[in-house]
């Protein structure tokens, strides 16, 4: 992938926000590369027989292998670098209505947080405004984690 690279490409890089998985960039050619936390683990076992790995797996394992050796490839943001809690609360803030405003907020305090709000933007209709709002986020975090690594991108 030639530079600059499309920021919404980083963006889907970023979008599974999940514990399992890891997401690369090389900062010189905006290469994009994913892969789940086992198959870094395999990439850098040092006593494994490639032989018993699936071979879905061992096709990528090179590639892994790649990223984790050298200096070139940097680790995207991943969900710890984006705190969804907080992009939550700040939509919740950005509501015109009060009442609306309230009832989002209360729906994001204590256990089962992420359930209610997403139950209550179901209930008012305001799903699509959500996950615009999202997007948004994420590809703020996207460009700004660019510029700090010096990476050119351009937004599409």
């Amino acid at each position: 992938m030639p530079l600059p690279v499309l920021l919404k490409d980083v963006v889907e890089a970023i979008e599974p926000l999940s514990d399992e998985w890891q997401a690369y960039i090389n900062r010189d050619t905006g290469e994009l590369v994913s892969f789940t936390d086992e198959e870094a683990q395999l990439a850098e076992a040092e006593d494994i027989d490639d032989s018993l790995v699936p071979e879905w797996q061992q096709e990528i394992l090179p590639k892994v292998r790649e990223v984790l050796d050298s200096e070139v490839f940097v680790q995207l943001p991943d969900k710890f670098d984006f705190h969804e809690y907080r992009v939550m609360e700040r939509f919740c803030l950005e509501q015109d209505d009060a009442e609306l405003q309230e009832e989002l907020l209360d729906a994001i305090r204590g256990r089962g947080a992420f359930r209610r709000f997403k139950e209550l933007i179901h209930i008012k209709g305001i799903e699509k405004t959500w996950y615009e709002y999202r997007e948004r986020e994420l590809k703020a975090l996207a460009a700004e984690f660019l510029e700090a690594e010096g990476i050119p991108y351009v937004d599409q």
